[in-house]
């Protein structure tokens, strides 16, 4: 019997990222050959975006190209915008198999069913009315030095642009030995670092009576894990204790990413966001009481409906007073179903494109100036590959701040942590230490 090949894509999120290596695995375990995205595969697997009206688009064009690659191929899209569109889908004929959140792990059984049968495929729940957190496990990540853990899924927000508690469900969490298990895994497998990630983090544990400073205690005791990072936090999750605790373990990077969104407090009205500007700031201060320089990061839509150049205004002076390490700026993006796809006063793209223009200016000047703080100063750097450089060779690797760093490749640091003094920048935000 010939070995069926598959070849997967992904779109959207960490979350996604790592759904998708988890169905690599599943399938690699029971026989099927991986190979890359292009023609002449028999089974060709797109895990979907919906968080925009684009993202849509794209995974209806992977779907698509699939299709066109191998029109003989089982085409089988999975995932967010199955799970939001999925009567939109069952009418693609580029698509043989939907597949819905919840339901990844069950895609062997799927495919096996749909081979015997050759009828279309639906395999979708109501992820809004249900409390079973999805058991995805990896042993191993594209990645040779950080792993992604997913330990969380679903959201209970309903922020006012987003449909994502639509397509994710509830909150949902990990069990900790599950957790527990996967990262001494791949602990053993080699990785130093992780990635405590999910749909919204902060919520971890709400459903199982724990929560996630436990989580990262636990985490924090396994042997061979040398760091961990946090994925996306909430403002409210940063007190005193919760600061406190996390800077009395040496494990934890200084690198927290505090969803903002926006600056001006009628802009957080609007979106509802569950905090105002005075409450972000005082996070960012404790923050900066208990860990010696962090990297904060944050995202900050920009035109969402109603916004006026006095409230643009107001969040440009925030961004400045807070000076983060790095700001994801995104423009507004009308996401059809959720409440601010029909506010009045939708903005003008031409304006959104120069108030994102303005924040991406401000983004450059603030990360320079924060990456320009460690020259001099002595970091830890986890190397992870060889690149070249105007034909000379260095390893590049990452601070526990997330700051990129290169040394020039004298010895094999693969996968090795080791302490450099940063002396200058190499190039753009790629930053220069010493032998």
């Amino acid at each position: 019997m010939n070995q069926k090949t598959v070849a997967l894509h992904n779109l959207g999120c960490k979350v996604n990222a790592y759904e998708t290596e988890a169905m690599q695995q599943i399938l690699q375990e029971n026989g099927y050959k991986i190979v890359p995205f292009e023609p002449g595969a028999d089974i060709y697997i797109i895990n979907t975006c919906t968080v925009t009206n684009i993202a849509d688009r794209k995974s209806r064009q992977m779907l698509h190209k699939a299709k066109k690659m191998n029109p003989g191929a089982i085409v089988v899209a999975a995932g967010c915008y199955v799970q939001a569109s999925k009567e939109e889908l069952k009418k693609d004929d580029a698509i043989d198999i939907v597949i819905g959140n919840n339901k990844k792990k069950d895609l062997v059984s799927i495919l096996k069913a749909y081979e015997i049968n050759q009828d279309e495929e639906e395999a979708i729940i109501d992820v809004n009315h249900t409390s079973e957190y999805e058991n995805l496990t990896i042993s191993r990540t594209a990645e040779h030095t950080r792993a992604y853990i997913k330990v969380q899924d679903g959201c209970n927000q309903f922020c006012s642009y987003c449909i994502i508690p639509y397509a994710r469900g509830r909150v949902r969490s990990r069990g900790t030995e599950d957790v527990k298990n996967e990262v001494a895994n791949l602990a053993k497998a080699g990785y130093q670092e992780v990635v405590l990630t999910g749909i919204h983090l902060s919520s971890y544990g709400i459903d199982l009576g724990s929560d996630l400073l436990e989580l990262i205690v636990t985490v924090h005791q396994i042997e061979g894990i040398q760091r961990i990072r946090l994925g996306s936090l909430e403002p409210r999750i940063i007190t005193e204790e919760f600061a406190k605790k996390l800077s009395s373990l040496e494990k934890i990077c200084p690198h927290f990413h505090l969803s903002l969104q926006s600056g001006c407090d009628e802009t957080l009205k609007r979106m509802n966001r569950r905090y105002d500007t005075r409450e972000f700031e005082e996070k960012c201060i404790i923050l900066r009481k208990y860990f010696d320089q962090p990297a904060l990061t944050t995202d900050v839509i920009v035109g969402f409906p109603g916004e006026t150049e006095e409230e643009f205004h107001t969040t440009k002076e925030f961004l400045k007073r807070i000076r983060f390490f790095e700001t994801h700026i995104f423009k507004y993006s009308r996401r059809k179903g959720t409440k601010a796809a029909v506010m009045e006063n939708q903005i003008d793209e031409n304006i959104k494109n120069i108030r994102s223009q303005e924040l991406i200016r401000l983004n450059e000047e603030n990360q320079t100036a924060y990456e320009e703080s460690f020259f001099g100063k002595e970091s830890e750097i986890l190397f992870e590959e060889k690149i070249s450089v105007e034909e000379k060779d260095y390893f590049i690797g990452h601070t526990r701040e997330y700051i990129k760093a290169a040394c020039p490749a004298d010895a094999d640091y693969s996968n090795c942590l080791k302490k450099k003094r940063l002396q200058g920048r190499l190039k753009n935000h790629l930053l220069l230490c010493e032998n």
